[in-house]
């Protein structure tokens, strides 16, 4: 048979296609069967498919047309005709009925259900032919992306069928034909597609920039891409484990498994692979291939450089970077293991400070700082015993674990350690610095609760030493008084810091009576108690001492200047009745920038209130703080306050400093009040004092009055003021309801 064919309207490599499908010999063969049983002159077929382009997911829509004719030139008019009407082409695509056009009579004519735009286009493609045509429509055959006309036509005008519904009904082949070319022009359609899909799946498979591989179900390579062919030392064939460490083939089974059996899409695991005679590690991904052969496929990925930098962190969190020794992190681990064993023998700890460390750096720098820092690292290396460890904890502080070890011989590596530092004699530039340490130590024992409890000791033992004069070493004992009185201040500092947070201290006072004057106002020092849970009272000489100690000074200065003068204003009237109000300054305050700017706005944010103020300073704390002691007086006079120097008479060099300090009062100290009635040294310290008061312009008070006859001999010397029990215990300051003042002495 001869056959014209044409491209469609809608001209693409997917119409060239479906136009190569209707030349195939298979269809041509079909059609000429359908040509015979229907006693017609010639076939036309329309074939459209709609499908998904393999690389962009577009949709695409693609028609053919092809006439069968057994004359070639009738085939060729006859198909050049039906391509100048595409409407129609479209028409008979979308027709649901079937019928002979044109049709004979009337009564055909309204039996016809075509749509208005078929006929038309029916009507103008016959009237166009030369010769008389009549056509077989049937409605139109779709199976999935799939639809086709299939349409026999006679030369004959009078053409007539077979519609009686039998085997051989014209409409009932041509419709059993059409179902076949479509359903096989679909699966055509669907095999080119899969096709396509597995070449474009092998050729993106070939050029991923990661490593992958297909892996069958016996665990051999069936196929990698070429990063892994490059990289890795798999062989296709082989078996993926001959390149596993045998000690990693559980974890891969495991992971394997995992995908296989449908538990998880998608499993991985980290195993390391010799490449080169150089150890990688790799992250091995699989999933399945989702192909008929149920392979997995592994994507591998190169981790080597995250592994390294995990080791490089690992010793840095675990080492110091600056002496190459086990820092804290790494040291109580240590401890943690040593404690944790079952048969654990007797080990010491040491904690290890250098001596004026801050010195070196202030005066060479924190490079010479840092020298040092090794320098002492590794003397402290060589003289220890075989086995036991050094660890620097921080700054400049290190750490001792002695195996196998008991109080006198950690006391020989102590007393090693010192003696050979203390001759360790560094130099940077031009200056050389001599090297001491400090060094206390724990026993590690089976009754040691845990780590953090032998540290302190250790670290409380060192605190010792250090104030015992440094270059020394401590043992920790639990009997030890320097320990009990350490760890009372220890405590202490919670239980400030506690007070502050819960406002758990209360203002008391006592009074300072005047000797000569007749002042009606009441004169009086502030002084504090911290209130436990119980209602009790704690004294200060109990808390302040660790207060010094931990820097909590300059808070409890605060809390007692802040609620003062909250009370003042509260008790304005009281207030406005009292002569003078004084209260005491810790020398960690007098050195506290911060805190003398937050006093002096303190100060005046209450300017109604100042002129009552008497801030004391002790002794030593002026005359080693010269300087504060000066800026503090600068600070105050201008608002009014006075100042009072307390516990005059305990230093050694008052009278010369005195000079430089511009006080309004000075405080005797207790011890040369007490006895005064009957110790005639006292008599002539307190005597002096009074004459310097005279001449300097100062006024003074005697502390620790404790009966009427100190308080008479005091006025007898010239003292202005007395304080004591005597007068008058210390009071809780909310019971003060009055600012006048009562006398003590009547003559």
């Amino acid at each position: 048979m001869v056959d014209s064919e044409f491209k469609s309207v809608w001209v693409s490599e997917q119409s060239s296609e479906l136009s190569r499908f209707l030349s195939s010999e298979k269809v041509t063969a079909e059609v000429e069967l359908l040509t015979q049983k229907l006693g017609c002159d010639g076939v036309v077929i329309v074939l459209s498919q709609i499908s998904e382009h393999i690389t962009s997911d577009c949709v695409v829509q693609a028609n053919a047309l092809k006439v069968y004719d057994s004359d070639a030139q009738t085939a060729e008019l006859l198909g050049l005709s039906l391509a100048s009407y595409p409407d129609l082409c479209e028409q008979l695509l979308l027709n649901n009925h079937s019928g002979l056009f044109p049709h004979c009579d009337q009564a055909e004519h309204d039996d016809l259900h075509f749509s208005a735009p078929l006929v038309d286009g029916l009507n103008q493609f016959c009237h166009s032919l030369a010769k008389p045509i009549r056509l077989l429509i049937n409605h139109v055959a779709q199976i999935g992306h799939t639809r086709l006309c299939l349409t026999p036509y006679q030369h004959q005008a009078n053409w007539s069928v077979n519609a009686t519904g039998g085997d051989d009904c014209q409409f009932y082949l041509t419709n059993e034909f059409a179902l076949k070319l479509c359903s096989h022009a679909e699966l055509t359609r669907v095999s080119e597609l899969l096709q396509n899909k597995e070449i474009q799946y092998l050729e993106l498979f070939q050029q991923l920039p990661v490593a992958c591989a297909l892996i069958g179900t016996d665990n051999n390579v069936s196929n990698q891409n070429h990063v892994a062919s490059q990289s890795l030392p798999f062989t296709i064939g082989k078996s993926l484990f001959s390149v596993i460490n045998s000690d990693d083939h559980l974890l891969l089974e495991d992971c394997l498994h995992i995908v296989r059996e449908g538990a998880l899409h998608q499993s991985w695991c980290e195993l390391p692979l010799i490449v080169s005679g150089v150890k990688h590690w790799y992250k091995m991904s699989f999933c399945r291939a989702l192909d008929i052969e149920h392979r997995l496929l592994m994507m591998v990925e190169d981790i080597s450089e995250r592994y390294r930098l995990a080791d490089e962190l690992s010793f840095q969190s675990n080492y110091d970077p600056l002496t190459g020794l086990p820092n804290r992190v790494q040291f109580e681990a240590m401890l943690e293991e040593t404690i944790n064993e079952k048969d654990r023998l007797p080990a010491c700890v040491a904690f290890l400070d250098l001596d004026q460390f801050q010195v070196i750096n202030d005066v060479s720098g924190h490079q010479a700082g840092d020298e040092l820092l090794c320098q002492v690292s590794k003397r402290l290396s060589l003289l220890l015993r075989t086995g036991d460890i050094v660890a620097r904890l921080g700054g400049d502080e290190f750490g001792i674990l002695m195996y196998h070890s008991d109080k006198a011989s950690a006391e020989q590596v102590a007393s090693r350690i010192c003696q050979q530092l203390s001759e360790h004699e560094f130099t940077w530039g031009e200056i050389t610095h001599n090297v001491s340490m400090s060094m206390g130590m724990s026993e590690l024992n089976s009754r040691s609760e845990d780590i953090y409890s032998v540290m302190s000791q250790a670290d409380a033992a060192c605190r010792i030493a250090k104030e015992d004069g440094r270059n020394r070493w401590h043992f920790y004992s639990k009997n030890d008084p320097q320990m009990h009185q350490l760890y009372n201040q220890m405590l202490a500092s919670v239980d400030i810091i506690s007070a502050l947070a819960l406002n758990q201290f209360e203002l008391f006072f006592q009074l300072i009576e005047p000797l000569s004057s007749k002042d009606t106002g009441i004169h009086m020092e502030i002084l504090l108690r911290m209130v436990q849970e119980d209602g009790r009272y704690v004294s200060p000489g109990v808390f302040l001492p660790a207060a010094e100690r931990y820097n909590l000074a300059s808070r409890i200065d605060r809390w007692v200047i802040d609620n003062l003068l909250k009370w003042g204003s509260r008790h304005m009237e009281t207030w406005d009745d009292l002569k003078m109000v004084s209260l005491n300054l810790s020398a960690v305050s007098l050195s506290d920038s911060k805190f003398m700017s937050w006093l002096e706005m303190r100060l005046m944010v209450e300017p109604e209130l100042v002129d009552k103020l008497c801030f004391e300073i002790t002794e030593t704390a002026a005359v080693s703080q010269l300087e504060q002691a000066t800026a503090l007086i600068d600070l105050l006079k201008p608002l009014g306050c006075k100042l009072a120097l307390d516990d005059f008479g305990s230093g050694f060099s008052s009278f010369a400093y005195l000079k430089c300090l511009d006080v309004d009062y000075v405080k005797i100290d207790g011890q040369f009040v007490v006895n005064v009635c009957d110790d005639r040294s006292d008599k002539a310290i307190v005597s002096a004092i009074c004459q310097l008061g005279k001449d300097m312009d100062f006024e003074v008070i005697g502390e620790f009055v404790e009966n009427q006859n100190i308080g008479l001999l005091l006025r007898e010397l010239g003292v202005d003021y007395a304080q004591g029990y005597a007068i008058g215990k210390p009071t809780r300051l909310m019971e003060l309801d009055s600012g006048l003042r009562q006398p003590w002495l009547i003559d």
